[in-house]
């Protein structure tokens, strides 16, 4: 039951602070197995005045979206993402994903600052106060998404086309021997970390900017596009 559940793990239930009260977080959270590692995280990060999309692979097994849904059906400020994804390591699926609760997040009623994605096999080192004083201090108004300009051993992750392919029953991307064309808008393609804290007008930006939705577009047949797509956008004047 929901009650069990809020008081044997310790759910926090209020705001711990006038300053966390007034200063929402958004999580995106992408799972598909170890539901006591999802548990242990989500326990670490909740505080009520946050909100939180947890997008489940789609091909997770059936017990295991039933008992996240179970969970996450004791809140209302955590919702499981619209639109699921067949995620494939290094496939661009894995930024749809994120992109998937990005759509949810921003007609969340929930006035949120930043968004901060996560995987199931993350846990933070910070408690939600110490990394809204860490945002508030130095990326006030600011993402953080680091990256460089995609190094020269990086490029063929952009240059060919690849394509999704199942053996054994395990989808993986392998490059076709095709040359790509280059990149829309003749953006320069940065390279970086998948991971990121975005505030919501970037968030806003990318899903209805034109130059967004072309690099997207560009990005279905790259490698791991989650790793420039962010970045490379963050690096646009302005």
């Amino acid at each position: 039951s929901c009650s069990t559940v809020l008081k044997t793990l310790h759910f926090i239930t209020r705001p711990l602070s006038d300053e966390e009260g007034n200063f929402s977080l958004a999580y995106i959270i992408t799972i598909h197995k170890e539901l006591e590692m999802f548990v242990r995280l989500l326990r670490a990060i909740y505080m009520p005045q946050n909100v939180y999309c947890i997008h489940i692979d789609e091909k997770s097994p059936r017990d295991y979206k039933t008992a996240v849904e179970n969970i996450v059906n004791c809140f209302e400020n955590i919702f499981i993402s619209s639109k699921r994804e067949h995620v494939v390591y290094a496939g661009f699926s894995r930024l749809q994903a994120d992109i998937n609760c990005m759509r949810d997040l921003v007609n969340s009623k929930v006035q949120w600052n930043y968004v901060i994605n996560l995987c199931g096999q993350d846990y933070p080192l910070k408690t939600n106060k110490e990394i809204i004083q860490y945002i508030k201090s130095k990326w006030n108004g600011k993402n953080i998404t680091p990256g460089i300009v995609q190094p020269l051993h990086m490029k063929h992750r952009t240059e060919v086309s690849y394509r999704e392919y199942i053996h054994s029953g395990v989808p993986y991307v392998y490059p076709a021997k095709i040359r790509k064309a280059r990149p829309p808008h003749n953006l320069t393609i940065y390279f970086g970390s998948a991971y990121y804290i975005l505030t919501k007008d970037f968030v806003q930006f990318t899903l209805s900017d034109a130059r967004a939705k072309a690099l997207l577009e560009w990005s279905r047949d790259t490698y791991s596009p989650d790793e420039h797509y962010w970045v490379t956008l963050n690096r646009l004047p302005g």
